[in-house]
């Protein structure tokens, strides 16, 4: 054979297996799993449970937007909706930041093994905040159900009805959505009120640094 023939790595294959050799078998990838600190629970209280996830869409040009939406699993409220090409999880943390000066701290968040949510990174930083994660089981989306029932909220009442030219667009229309589903929207889990006025029922002020 010179050196201008060659051979497919399929008919190596085939040889060597016909020959009785050692005939190297493709290994399925694993995916890092996050480390879940709790077990699933019903949210009893203001904080107690939030969940977050996310969704995907394209504006006009079919380019990618990604939408990170944090639920309070106790008042139903939509804590945020935070939208951009793409979200690192460095993202995730200053997202939460945020939220935890504006609400407090959680005792608990639930997601899936989304690679943002269980990046080293973003267990760390709750961790040294005391704060317990779930991660769901692979493939059991109902363990998530609060937030998957507002991203199919979010996608029937806005994504679905909108299209947006660009990301500073959506923002705009995305803001003005989430605040008539916190304030006007009412919801049969609480007793038919909105979000906000179930909050305000439960929720304690946030107590400001001095």
């Amino acid at each position: 054979m010179n050196a201008s023939q060659r051979v497919s790595r399929e008919t190596v294959r085939r040889l060597r297996k016909r020959e009785g050799l050692q005939v190297r078998k493709k290994q399925k990838k694993k995916r890092l799993l996050g480390q879940s600190t709790t077990a699933l629970k019903q949210a009893q209280t203001p904080n107690h449970v939030w969940s977050y996830d996310f969704v995907h869409d394209q504006t006009t040009d079919g380019r990618t937007v990604k939408y990170l939406t944090v639920v309070d699993e106790f008042t139903h409220e939509g804590l945020m909706i935070y939208l951009n090409r793409s979200i690192t999880s460095c993202d995730v943390i200053n997202c939460l930041a945020y939220l935890f000066e504006l609400y407090g701290t959680p005792e608990c968040i639930k997601s899936d093994n989304g690679p943002e949510f269980v990046a080293t990174r973003v267990q760390d930083w709750l961790k040294a905040r005391d704060i317990k994660v779930r991660y769901i089981d692979p493939g059991s989306p109902w363990q998530n159900g609060h937030n998957e029932s507002f991203n199919a909220v979010f996608r029937d009442g806005c994504l679905d009805r909108w299209s947006f030219y660009s990301v500073a667009e959506a923002r705009r229309v995305v803001d003005q959505w989430l605040e008539e589903y916190n304030e006007v929207r009412p919801h049969g889990a609480i007793k038919q009120m909105t979000p906000r006025a179930f909050a305000a029922l439960h929720r304690r002020p946030v107590k400001q640094a001095a």
